[in-house]
């Protein structure tokens, strides 16, 4: 004697997804060869290239680990670890590292800053003015940055030598000097960049915010500068790294030994015939870094946007 069906199970296995759609059948695995000639050699160039770029890293590191004082002895990797390198560094009387490291910090915050907050007027007067002379700022800014600053490297220690017989607190062997030097050159590509990512913000944001009684410096300072907050950090970043390490104008302006920037300082150690430690270069070249790691990494979210955004208009 046949068990009568449910008439409810057979709705129910109706209704499940198995009884709707098939599954798929599985996908034949790809040879390894053709998987090497489409999809593997790109991994081993990937591969290639990150090894490349860290191993000088971790030399480097190894090297301010090693506490034998040359760098023959960092060939084997962290084969001895000693915090000596870093206690030389910052107990040595005759090279202040905190001091270099605070007036790099001062230097580079205050420039970045300042650029950002100059290209960022000017790339806005470009994007949004329209006056005589507009297409030809544009350009000059872009040919002026044809000619590498240390050609008026000259020209600049006489400047600076002049203006701090007069202002001595803006003359040589100042951190506001430097910093003014710094500025002098803020606008440039920097401000080409921004110019292209004001593009990118739609002009009927402007209108709109004139017709409600805003002016251009209330439209900038409340509506704009958000918008564009990938580029600003983006030049901010670029600024920051510039002036930290940059060597030749500090050194041309920079002379006494506590008002030395990083790049200049760590260079001592190295420049003596007689007397260099390359593992404590080693370890100043570290500690300089952390900075500039730890705001990149803060900034990367803004990096390819505010890269890629200026440059499609």
């Amino acid at each position: 004697m046949s068990t009568p069906i449910d008439p409810r199970a057979l709705d129910a296995a109706a209704a499940t997804p198995e009884a709707k759609e098939p599954k798929p059948a599985p996908q034949p695995r790809m040879p390894f060869g053709r998987w090497v000639r489409t999809l593997g050699w790109r991994h081993l160039v990937g591969i290639a290239v990150a090894i490349f770029a860290t191993f000088p890293l971790i030399y480097v590191l190894s090297a301010s680990f090693n506490p034998t004082g040359t760098l023959t002895g960092s060939n084997q990797l962290f084969r001895a670890l000693s915090l000596d390198n870093y206690v030389k560094l910052l107990s040595d009387p005759n090279r202040p590292y905190a001091a270099w490291f605070g007036n790099t910090m001062i230097v580079g915050i205050a420039t970045s800053i300042g650029t950002v907050f100059l290209g960022a007027l000017a790339a806005y007067s470009f994007s949004r003015m329209r006056f005589t002379g507009r297409r030809a700022g544009l350009l000059s800014l872009i040919l002026v940055q044809m000619f590498p600053q240390l050609l008026a490297v000259v020209a600049i220690y006489v400047l600076m030598r002049g203006i701090g017989e007069v202002f001595p607190a803006i003359g040589l062997d100042s951190l506001l000097g430097l910093i003014m030097v710094y500025l002098g050159g803020a606008l440039g590509v920097n401000t080409y960049l921004m110019y292209g990512f004001f593009n990118t913000v739609p002009s009927s944001i402007d209108e709109a915010a004139k017709l409600d009684g805003a002016g251009h410096a209330r439209i900038f300072f409340t509506i704009i500068l958000r918008l564009v907050a990938p580029i600003l950090a983006v030049i901010g970043l670029l600024s920051f790294i510039g002036t930290t390490n940059d060597f030749v104008i500090s050194s041309v302006i920079l002379t006494s030994p506590e008002r030395l920037t990083l790049a200049v300082g760590l260079f001592r150690y190295v420049s003596e015939e007689t007397n260099t430690n390359y593992p404590v270069f080693a370890a100043g070249a570290v500690l300089a870094a952390i900075p500039v790691v730890l705001l990149f990494l803060y900034l990367q979210k803004y990096i390819v946007s505010g890269l890629t955004a200026g440059a499609v208009k």
